[in-house]
């Protein structure tokens, strides 16, 4: 695995130590908090959450897009409140798996069998695991469904078994307050060469995806507050942002209610699964929007607009995503947006400099002069539903810091025809208020927290109410 410099603050601590104290109450959060760090050496935002029995604090790579919490159950996995989910459960149904497997590894988290009666297409019996450590090419190719745990930073799937168990940090919007527990709580086991390409100690990914299993999902269902979920990433590796689930408030130090700044857009449903090991008819998990223009300092860019939508196949259109740590566009896109913001900062008398990898465009920070927002560059719009509904990308989200001398554009080149021609990646969301209404189907935005002099950093993690 990658390393990690995430530090390990008295927060989790603090957590743990009265996880149990609440745990047999009827408590009812109106919504929950958990905190996000970026990691220094990937750039991927981590959280760290509860489970098993004893209590173990649980390192997790945040995956927007994700289509559940999955978590690697081959190494130390010790709990006695471990529940896997038989065939044909009402777990495996809601989970839309209702293929079955059989394990020929040693039994324990992630590798159980019950027998049950169940044939397979060729009438012999197998055990009713939904999915095990040890199943083999063949037997998958005579399943009709699995669960699958989903890399999505190497784009790596593999199979795994159901279980549950795990506990979250309420809060009123302003402070943290009571950990709660959701002793049902649907999610995957993998095996340990999942986690490569992730950050150093994690176990798993967390993934926020529009789901019935997905995090939002199960939490609004397990406490009856409504199914959205907003993201504040930090742009600081040293601070941490927040994912909240259930609504508003957001307030932010000094005693700003974020949620009050927020447009809408809608969301989309690409019909195709975006994932890297999916059943033909599932949609993707992943969060759409519909982005009909770019604008370079108030100027349209030029280039093939019909890249904007998702066609048949379930290529096209823009996405929003954790994993990646800067937009990435469609090849002709990239080109016609980094000409036209060369263009414009030329007018600012800003000059170009060599190249850093992964960056093709590069500046001499000479020139670019300092603002509350970050650099001093050409704004980058992307317009959604109309002109007048517009997210707007400032300095501090479009610029990359190399060295004293210079900055580099925050955008890669994605090759020709990918899969989504716009990705819209973490450098971009940091300090940006995000909320997701999976019920209503929209996004709600506030574009940089830095306009109202705040960040997602400023959320109180350090007293209860």
């Amino acid at each position: 695995m990658a390393s990690s410099s995430l530090p390990y603050f008295p927060f989790f601590s603090f957590l743990l130590s009265i996880s149990a104290l609440y745990a047999g109450t009827s408590f009812r959060p109106d919504a929950l908090v958990i905190p996000v760090s970026k990691d220094a050496s990937t750039l991927q935002y981590l959280t760290t959450i509860n489970q098993r029995t004893p209590l173990v604090p649980l390192k997790l790579v945040v995956d927007l897009g994700g289509q559940f919490l999955w978590v690697d159950c081959g190494r130390n996995y010790v709990s006695s409140s471990y529940r896997p989910a038989r065939c044909r459960s009402a777990q495996c149904s809601l989970a839309r798996a209702s293929g079955c497997g059989e394990c020929f590894s040693v039994a324990g988290p992630g590798c159980n069998n019950y027998w049950d009666g169940s044939f397979d297409m060729e009438g012999r019996n197998y055990g009713s695991l939904f999915w095990n450590g040890g199943y083999t090419i063949g037997m998958v190719a005579i399943l009709l469904k699995s669960l699958f745990p989903d890399n999505t930073v190497t784009r790596i799937g593999t199979g795994g078994e159901l279980a549950q168990d795990v506990s979250f940090k309420s809060t009123d919007g302003s402070n943290p307050g009571r950990v709660v527990s959701v002793s049902k709580f649907i999610f995957s086991c993998s095996s340990a060469f999942l986690l490569e390409g992730l950050a150093g100690g994690v176990v798993g990914m967390a993934g926020l995806g529009r789901t019935k299993i997905g995090l939002p999902s199960q939490l609004a269902s397990a406490f009856s507050f409504h199914r959205k979920f907003a993201i504040c990433l930090s742009s600081s590796t040293a601070a941490y942002g927040a994912v909240f689930f259930g609504g508003g408030p957001y307030r932010m130090l000094p005693g700003i209610d974020a949620s009050q700044s927020l447009t809408y857009t809608p969301l989309f449903i690409n019909p195709v699964s975006t994932a890297s090991v999916y059943s033909g008819d599932e949609p993707s998990a992943e969060y759409f929007i519909g982005v009909k223009s770019v604008k370079i300092n108030r100027k349209t860019i030029k280039f093939d607009k019909s890249l904007l939508s998702i066609d048949k196949e379930g290529v096209g259109g823009t996405k929003i995503s954790t994993v990646n740590p800067y937009t990435v566009l469609d090849s002709s896109i990239y080109k016609a947006f980094t000409k036209a913001f060369i263009k414009a900062a030329a007018i600012m008398n800003i000059t170009r400099a060599a190249a850093v990898a992964p960056f093709d465009v590069c500046f001499i920070s000479k020139n670019v002069h300092s603002t509350r927002v970050g650099p001093s560059v050409p704004s980058i719009d992307l317009v959604l539903q109309n002109e007048s509904v517009v997210w707007r990308i400032v300095g501090a989200n479009s610029m990359v810091y190399i060295s004293d001398k210079v900055l580099c554009l925050g955008f890669v080149d994605g090759g020709v025809n990918p899969r989504t021609s716009i990705v819209i990646g973490g450098k971009q969301l940091e300090d940006n208020l995000l909320q997701f209404d999976i019920a209503t189907s929209k996004l709600g935005f506030s574009s940089s927290l830095l306009f109202r002099r705040t960040t997602c950093a400023n959320f109180n993690f350090t007293s209860n109410p």
